[in-house]
């Protein structure tokens, strides 16, 4: 009999708000170890917002985040970066001024607290796997944008992650480029990498999650296998305007 995979992290019940705006209003969230979730919704869902409160960068003005079952609600990005949850951007932040591998290389020691020739194999490994090898010596600024995207998952993994928050990694890119992230993403996940990917390209999310979840209005509207998902009548209505096969 199949096992099923334990909770990696669970958001019970949160709550999110700026002011007077209720941004995240009660969400329960679970990611599987191993799994791959695809989080689509309009413009001002919360979607961002939620990935936020999951990797610390915002804290939770009510409800809970556990992290393999530990309770992480109070701590802060850096603590929950240490116990496995990495992060790349929407729009890519290199450190300029610095190569591809030393931008690498930070991940592997202020976020994995590696030194030494520990720090060196991992950050390797980070681009090996991001297929960045052959540009580790360039500096970081002079990528185009597929490389830069690549280079904020190689930095990601160089803290190595049990889970890896990816926020519209794919807006910008060309076909070619969008086919050639998502074999990145494929080998990501074959290393038991667990995946939480907002985005608005929706071909290319479909074809690397498990399970999708749409946000509307700081709520979960509809979550579970993506075809069903997106042709769920208040889907259609909140976000896509049309069903899609």
């Amino acid at each position: 009999m199949q096992q099923t995979p334990h909770a990696l992290v669970e958001a019970v019940g949160v709550r999110k708000r700026f002011g007077a705006l209720t941004v995240i209003d009660g969400v329960d969230f679970v990611v599987h170890e191993g799994g791959a979730v695809g989080i689509v919704g309009p413009n001002g869902a919360g979607k961002t917002t939620l990935l936020n409160v999951i990797s610390g960068a915002l804290r939770a003005d009510a409800g809970a985040v556990r992290l393999g079952g530990v309770d992480v609600t109070r701590a802060g990005a850096a603590k929950r970066c240490r116990l496995g949850i990495g992060r790349a951007h929407q729009i890519p932040k290199p450190f300029t001024g610095m190569t591809v591998f030393e931008n690498v290389f930070v991940g592997a020691t202020a976020g994995a607290r590696r030194g030494g020739q520990a720090a060196c194999d991992v950050s390797t490994d980070a681009l090996a796997a991001c297929g960045l090898i052959h540009v580790a010596n360039r500096r970081a600024e002079s990528l185009g944008l597929l490389d830069r995207k690549r280079l904020e998952m190689a930095r990601a993994l160089a803290t190595a992650p049990r889970l890896l928050l990816l926020d519209e990694i794919g807006a910008g890119l060309t076909d070619a480029e969008a086919a050639v992230l998502l074999e990145t993403i494929a080998g990501v996940r074959a290393r038991g990498i667990a995946i939480v990917w907002i985005e608005h390209v929706v071909h290319m999310l479909v074809q690397a999650i498990d399970r999708l979840v749409c946000m509307d209005a700081g709520r979960v509207l509809a979550e579970g296998d993506p075809a069903t998902v997106m042709s769920d009548a208040r889907v259609v209505d909140a976000y896509l305007g049309t069903r899609i096969a």
